[in-house]
């Protein structure tokens, strides 16, 4: 009764609403991986973003640090990572979230990849490193950008503190870079590229969606 009211009182955003009555099961089903060539290593791309479903799941983390839609894209990332062959050893593992610039994540107050690929470290015991890549200087955002211009914008986006680089020569180590969605590839190229400029040999790059 009270939640009717309050729903009355200040209705839900539409993407809210969305979020609040998909389940775990409803949402995996829109699994759809595929590779994105874009990027060297390819990318694996999960989710459709034309999915009005996804489009508001990932709205409203992104925009809202919704704890709904971190679970709901977390159970999608620990669904594949827990299904896919590479990953028999998951210690050997590690995530890497897309860091956010300084002044977007005090603006926002959350990375939501971060939020994201915290949940799936727990669920699975995959280590999640978050200071590894670091931004080197602040990017406008790119789904502002012509998709010539994101490529451009990105370029040495990136970089690996010389305090982490020993963690790079692990060659035991699988770097599963994360994003939230790949359009261009631009921003998991410059953090591939950082991770290769400082020795990393196995890297997965993962789009939430695409």
């Amino acid at each position: 009764m009270w939640a009717r009211l309050l729903d009355f009182l200040f209705p839900l955003r539409t993407d809210e609403a969305i979020v609040r009555e998909l389940s775990v099961d409803q949402f995996l089903s829109r699994l759809e991986p595929q590779l994105e060539t874009r990027t060297n290593p390819p990318t694996v791309a999960l989710l459709p973003f034309a999915d009005r479903k996804v489009q508001a799941v990932i709205h409203e983390a992104k925009y809202h640090g919704s704890s709904k839609a971190f679970e709901l894209l977390a159970s999608a990332l620990a669904d594949y990572l827990r299904n896919d062959d590479r990953f028999d050893g998951l210690a050997s593992a590690v995530l890497i979230p897309i860091p956010l610039g300084a002044k977007r994540r005090r603006e926002r107050g959350f990375n939501q990849v971060e939020e994201v690929a915290r949940r799936v470290g727990r669920e699975l015991g995959i280590s999640l490193v978050t200071d590894l890549l670091t931004r080197t200087r602040e990017t406008v955002t790119q789904v502002t950008l012509p998709k010539a211009e994101r490529a451009k914008n990105m370029r040495g986006a990136f970089a690996i503190p010389d305090s982490k680089v020993s963690l790079i020569y692990r060659t035991d180590f699988t770097y599963v870079v994360i994003d939230d969605v790949t359009t261009t590839g631009a921003t998991l190229s410059a953090a591939i590229s950082a991770l290769k400029a400082a020795g990393a040999h196995d890297i997965l790059p993962i789009a939430l969606a695409h």
